[in-house]
């Protein structure tokens, strides 16, 4: 929707607030739905409003637990039915500097600093780790941003009595805590009201009147930087980056202009503009940002440009480069496919508003951001938050070459007329193991981002994940995928549970013991490599190993996963159940005589666990 996309018109969302939601839920279904609690310091009322509409618009429907006024602490220490009850999928403490109860007096001496901000701090730990034991979710916490006025000044961020120094102090040890525990996530409210302006964000007013932590105009800013966080912890961040080239990665056209006469560079104040914006979208290789070009253009030209002495990008740091004469809708739909992920993932930029228009209309899902003249193009994309990080794995820096090495088996393929010389071709290498801590997060990570081969498109935090690792009713394995290309990074993930099975309790009093696969999910940059069948190995292998002769499976159906709607099939089980809406049980009794799937991937497994 429009007028939600970055940069928007603030006053516009507060006044049609309720039209927009119903603009939002109108005839779509296909929401993820989250329990989210807010937990204030101060009125949270409509931050809640607008930050529901910044969720629906990125697929997920939100339910609200609101504490009353700053009851925050209170809520989560004395553990309030209403809130055990709504047992949220995450929590948000919204705090401000406002929530600090005691600052330093200029008199004061050090020690007694100290003490002090070792108080305020305690008070938030264990709140924090109250949560941790509690709900096992995952936490958004503000920092703190800075007051409105300085009593020492320009000193007030040396002095250890200075409020400043005191709220860096708070928000240094807000930021230990965050790296050292997972899940635990900080919304920086103190660059978001350097960002708007600290004497309009702080307006005492909206604090005295209506007890806000921001003034009212600042609140749709709020929320949608709040949302990124959230839909970036529950896996709905974009992929990649498909760019224009032509007044868009440098100024002037490179087929009429010449190479030579391209506006990039030290020399003039425009070229150093469009630099600088190289330099951004070269950093975003580094969170595993894949970048891509979509240009009207000769290819040799494009590559000519790119090799400009003065650029930042060279044809190397892209994985697609498409520079032709095609529609550029057509252009993004075939980077898609070659990529093997979703329309949806993609991020179109490009100067021209025209081309935005087409490619939005005709390519569903691809963002295509309003990205203005060239000097505000890196403040809209950052604001935007397509690619929020909430946490960095080898595999997000390791993405954009897995990638190209992805492309290069394409091309391999197509030298080989029978498709399995060409997977043994690879000299795949594979590891199937029990869950390991050094892959806990890159785990969780990929349950919240898979969607197309995902049979129950279940979600998992990392703590989560480490608690199926640590007990011992439930199989778990990750497989890694190497070959002569690349290490393609753990891409597989199943889950399984050990349990009696109700249906057929009726013949034995008690059910039957069999494997119930809770997860199964594959990353689809190693689709038709035979990974699929290594996991089913390794899966009946464990099922062995404790004694148990079959496993079931369900497949539930959403907008996207159809693609495996019949993989247990192809893996040899029957289904046995399958209700109106498409959700289905199958059943795999495993053989005495079990002959191994796969047989292009040599495997190395680890059974135990």
């Amino acid at each position: 929707m429009k007028e939600l996309a970055y940069p928007f018109d603030s006053e516009y969302i507060l006044k049609k607030s309720r039209k927009i939601k119903r603009q939002l839920l109108e005839g779509r279904t296909d929401f993820l739905l989250k329990r989210i609690a807010v937990l204030g310091g101060s009125t949270t009322h409509d931050i809640i409003r607008v930050l529901e509409l910044f969720l629906l618009e990125q697929g997920i429907q939100p339910q609200f637990y609101e504490s009353e006024y700053a009851q925050y602490w209170q809520d989560v220490m004395f553990d309030n039915p209403e809130l055990v009850e709504f047992a949220p999928d995450l929590i948000y403490i919204h705090t401000s500097n406002r929530n600090i109860t005691s600052y330093p007096a200029v008199s004061d001496s050090a020690e007694h600093i100290e003490e002090m901000l070792e108080e305020q701090y305690e008070h938030f730990r264990v709140m924090w780790e109250k949560i941790e034991d509690k709900y096992h979710c995952p936490v958004i916490q503000n920092n703190f941003e800075y007051p409105f006025y300085r009593i020492l000044g320009n000193q007030e961020a040396v002095y250890r009595q200075g409020r400043i120094s005191f709220l860096n102090r708070m928000n240094e040890k807000f930021y230990q805590y965050a790296l050292d525990h997972t899940g635990f996530y900080i919304n920086d409210i103190n660059y978001m009201a350097a960002s708007y302006g600290l004497d309009r964000f702080a307006d005492p007013f909206y604090w005295h009147m209506y007890k806000y932590a921001m003034c009212m105009q600042a609140i749709p800013e709020f929320a949608y930087n709040l949302a990124n966080i959230i839909k970036a912890v529950f896996g709905r961040n974009k992929k990649a980056l498909v760019l224009d080239l032509d007044n868009t990665l440098w100024g002037g056209i490179v087929g009429d202009d010449g190479v030579e006469n391209l506006e990039i560079g030290p020399e003039t104040s425009m070229g150093q503009v469009y630099a600088e914006f190289q330099s951004y979208v070269k950093a975003q290789k580094e969170i595993g940002v894949m970048l891509n070009i979509n240009s009207k253009n000769e290819y040799d030209n494009a590559i000519a440009g790119l090799g400009h002495p003065d650029g930042i990008l060279r044809p190397e740091d892209f994985i697609v480069i498409k520079a032709n004469w095609e529609p550029k809708s057509r252009n993004i739909a075939s980077i898609a496919d070659e990529m093997n992920i979703l329309p949806e993932s993609l991020v179109f930029v490009d100067d021209n508003p025209a081309e935005r228009e087409i490619v939005e209309a005709q390519v569903k899902g691809v963002a295509v951001p309003a990205i203005g003249t060239p000097e505000q193009y890196i403040r809209v994309l950052d604001h935007a938050g397509f690619f929020e990080v909430t946490q960095l794995s080898d595999d997000d820096r390791k993405r954009n070459e897995m990638y190209k090495a992805n492309l290069a088996r394409k091309q391999q393929q197509q030298s080989f007329g029978d498709y399995r010389e060409y997977l043994l071709s690879l000299e795949m290498k594979g590891t199937i193991r029990p869950f390991e801590p050094i892959y806990m997060a890159r785990i969780a990570q990929l349950t919240n981002k898979s969607n197309q081969f995902n049979l129950t498109t279940r979600r998992y935090t990392q703590k989560d994940i480490e608690g199926f690792a640590a007990d011992d009713t439930y199989v778990t394995r990750y497989g890694k995928l190497e070959d002569r290309f690349g290490d393609n990074g753990v891409v597989s993930v199943v889950i399984g549970k050990k349990e009696r099975w109700e249906q057929t309790a009726a013949d034995t009093g008690e059910g039957e013991q069999v494997l119930q696969i809770r997860l199964w999910l594959m990353s689809c940059r190693v689709l038709k490599r035979d990974m699929e069948y290594a996991m089913m190995d390794s899966m009946v292998e464990a099922c062995r190993d404790c004694g148990i002769d079959t496993i079931i499976g369900c497949y539930y159906p959403t907008a996207k996963n159809g693609m495996v709607k019949e993989f247990y099939g192809t893996m040899g089980f029957t289904k046995i159940e399958e209700d109106e809406e498409g959700n289905s049980v199958w059943r795999f009794d495993i053989p005495q005589s079990y002959e191994k799937k796969n047989t292009v991937i040599d495997v190395l497994e680890g059974n135990d666990g």
